[in-house]
């Protein structure tokens, strides 16, 4: 069945390859992104996907923005809540305002982008909420206190929001990517990458589209029975 998903940061690396999975699955997609309006407007170009710009870090601003893709496409029954900044540094060294961004965007974030769609996915007794942690709020990270903190947030609100939802037909999980070929990780010095795959059993990154696919499969109307579940998509890096 078609519905309308939501996914923020949806317009570049992962969450785009999670917004390009959900339209092609048949959804209406409304892809939300903070600041790059260059490849906001690109990907809107290439894929058809509508984009909305607003920071998940600030409740009114997402309220609002979210209030606008329903009055544009319809109401929201499928969140993916994906976007997120790192801030690294050794725990030392690092300032109270590298804390608050972080904690803001990635665990405050997907209170903000969930809540306002909550009530109405109760009163229609369906939804679909899936939350994109990562292997390092399962494991811990050098340098990423701030980040680990807010991953690890981040699978404790599915787990009681699919408590809470479950018999109002509303599921909540988890994906726990492991190191996957963004721009990010491309960008960063050939040996450190080499580092980072000699650690994967599988011996390589993944891809954005393997995340992918797990999120489209956690949106399904029959993946009903999955509910506060964590899926670790990491080449065996990692086992919980």
């Amino acid at each position: 069945m078609s519905r309308v998903a939501l996914v923020t940061g949806g317009s570049r690396g992962i969450g785009a390859a999670i917004s390009i999975a959900l339209k092609n699955a048949g959804h209406t997609v409304a892809a939300n992104y903070a600041g790059n309006d260059e490849a906001a407007a690109k990907f809107t170009a290439e894929t058809g996907i509508k984009t909305y710009k607003w920071n998940v870090a600030d409740y009114d601003a997402s309220k609002a923005g979210i209030a606008q893709v329903e009055a544009d496409l319809g109401p929201v029954d499928i969140v993916i809540a994906n976007a997120g900044i790192t801030r690294d540094a050794p725990f030392h060294k690092m300032t109270p305002d590298q804390w608050k961004q972080v904690v803001d965007t990635n665990l405050t974030g997907v209170f903000n982008t969930v809540h306002p769609v909550w009530p109405g996915m109760r009163d229609r007794k369906f939804g679909r909420i899936v939350v994109i942690s990562s292997i390092n709020g399962q494991k811990g990270q050098f340098g990423q206190v701030n980040y680990a903190a807010t991953k690890a947030g981040d699978l404790g609100i599915v787990k009681s929001l699919a408590q809470e939802g479950a018999r109002f037909g509303i599921t909540a999980n988890a994906i726990c990517p492991g190191y996957i070929a963004t721009e990010m990780v491309m960008a960063v010095p050939e040996k450190v990458r080499e580092s980072i795959i000699a650690q994967i059993p599988t011996g390589r990154l993944g891809e954005p589209e393997e995340i992918a696919r797990c999120v489209a499969f956690l949106v399904a109307d029959d993946a009903a029975f999955v509910n506060g579940s964590t899926i670790s998509a990491n080449g065996g890096q990692f086992f919980v």
